[in-house]
C-alpha cells in the first residue's frame, strides 16, 4: 500500500473512531472529576450507615466547583455542615476516605468514653432504631453497641465493639479556621482525625448522598436490593 494511503486512511481512522472517542472519555472524566462521582467503600468504618460493598453517590457540587482533576476551587457556595458525610483525601496519605463531619471550623471536640462533647455541651445518646443493626454479621450485633447520636441537628447511628483497642477517650480538640474534625460511624473501628488531625476545606471532595447499589461481599457479592437508592442523609431535628 502505497505510503500516502496508508496515512490518509490513518488519519481517517483517527478522526472518525479514535478522536471522538477520547473526547467523550475526558468529558467522563471531567464530570466525574468536578460534578459527580461514585466511591466504592471497602471497610466498614461507617458502619451501621455505609456497608462494606456499597458504592455511594458523591455530591461534588454540594458546597463548590473545582477544576477538573485539582482540588483548586474556582466557586465556593457553601461549606460542609455538622452531621454531614462526606468524602475527601486523608492528610495522612492522601487516600480517599468517607468519614462524618463532627466538629465545625471553631469548634471545640472532646471525646470521654465513647461520648462527644461539642463546645462543652455534652452530646445526647438515645435508644437505636430497632432495624439499624439488621445488615450487620452475626458477630458484629453479638458484639456491637448500637446507639443514636443526637449530634447538634443531626442524630445519627453510631456503633462501639466491645473487646477491641480504640482510641474511646481524647482531650479537647478546637479545630483551626479552615478545617473539620471528622468520624467514622463505627466509633472503635475508623481511622479518622483522632488520628490524623482535621481536614483542610479544600482536601474536601463532596458530600455522600446515598448508596447507587451495594453487593455483600460476605455472601459471593449478591446485591442488596434493599440499600439500592437509599439516601444517606440524616432527618434533622
Amino acid at each position: 500500500m502505497p505510503m500516502a494511503k496508508y496515512r490518509k486512511r490513518a488519519r481517517q481512522w483517527w478522526q472518525k473512531e479514535i478522536q471522538p472517542l477520547l473526547i467523550l472519555v475526558l468529558a467522563l472524566c471531567s464530570i466525574r472529576s468536578s460534578l459527580a462521582d461514585w466511591n466504592d467503600v471497602p471497610t466498614g468504618s461507617m458502619k451501621p450507615t455505609i456497608l462494606e460493598g456499597d458504592r455511594i453517590f458523591v455530591n461534588k457540587l454540594a458546597y463548590d466547583l473545582k477544576v477538573p482533576f485539582t482540588t483548586r476551587h474556582l466557586v465556593e457556595w457553601s461549606n460542609p455542615r455538622r452531621g454531614d458525610i462526606v468524602v475527601f483525601y486523608s492528610p495522612k496519605d492522601g487516600q480517599r476516605l468517607v468519614k462524618r463531619v463532627i466538629g465545625l471550623p471553631g469548634d471545640t471536640v472532646e471525646l470521654q468514653n465513647e461520648r462527644l462533647s461539642i463546645n462543652g455541651r455534652p452530646v445526647d445518646y438515645a435508644m437505636p432504631d430497632p432495624t439499624m443493626g439488621e445488615q450487620l454479621t452475626g458477630a458484629e450485633r453479638e458484639r456491637g453497641v448500637l446507639a443514636t447520636e443526637k449530634l447538634p441537628g443531626c442524630p445519627h447511628p453510631v456503633m462501639a465493639i466491645n473487646g477491641v483497642p480504640a482510641m474511646r477517650t481524647f482531650a479537647p480538640v478546637t479545630v483551626p479556621a479552615g478545617h473539620y474534625f471528622m468520624m467514622g460511624d463505627n466509633r472503635d473501628n475508623s481511622f479518622d482525625s483522632r488520628y490524623f488531625g482535621t481536614v483542610a476545606r479544600e482536601q474536601i471532595v463532596g458530600r455522600a448522598t446515598g448508596v447507587v447499589v451495594s453487593f455483600d461481599k460476605q455472601n459471593y457479592w449478591r446485591p442488596r436490593w434493599s440499600r439500592t437508592g437509599s439516601s444517606l442523609e440524616s432527618k434533622p431535628e
